[in-house]
């Protein structure tokens, strides 16, 4: 019953995404802001009983330090403790979004990925000089271009039937017995 009360409610929300029946994503804050964070909330089968599974382990938050993490699922974890034995995702991913500011007060971006212009100027220098080296085409001499394209069309391709044998001028040279 909350899986169909979830997916009426976050209809159309781009930052909502059922990952599976009993796990959920949800994006808090927009897309390109420093302090928005992920939440992914997996259901036990004994849910809603038993604490749901809370995690912060999506590569999209990979620049928020160990220490938020902990901190945000901290606060999580005890409003589960308040709401448990009800169904609570909802009003989970609400509170997270209505407490931004106070979970990321303490928020200064990682930066552990490697830019990608240094990764392209390393790769570069090795790459370049071998495929300079495959590139070269055989040259045409002018007499050669242009024997070349009196055969092709405006495409550079020959035209339909250029290697077609002529039936009619093979018959008339070899002769047949109607011209006897």
């Amino acid at each position: 019953m909350e899986l169909e009360a979830l997916r009426s409610i976050y209809e159309g929300d781009e930052s909502f995404r059922e990952l599976s029946p009993v796990s959920f994503q949800y994006r808090i804050g927009e897309n390109g802001d420093p302090k928005a964070f992920l939440i992914e909330i997996s259901w036990t089968e004994t849910y809603p009983q038993t604490p749901p599974i809370i995690s912060m382990n999506a590569f999209f938050n990979n620049t928020i330090s160990s220490a938020v993490k902990q901190s945000i699922l901290a606060k999580l974890q005890e409003a589960v403790e308040i709401h448990l034995g009800t169904a609570m995702t909802y009003t989970l991913f609400e509170y997270a979004k209505d407490n931004k500011e106070q979970f990321m007060e303490n928020h200064h971006p990682i930066n552990s990925t490697i830019p990608i212009s240094s990764i392209i100027s390393v790769e570069t220098p090795n790459t370049a000089p071998s495929s300079k080296k495959k590139d070269k085409k055989e040259q045409l001499s002018k007499a050669q271009k242009r024997k070349l394209a009196d055969k092709t069309d405006h495409k550079g391709q020959l035209p339909r039937g250029w290697n077609w044998v002529d039936v009619v001028k093979h018959l008339s040279k070899t002769g047949s017995k109607d011209d006897e």
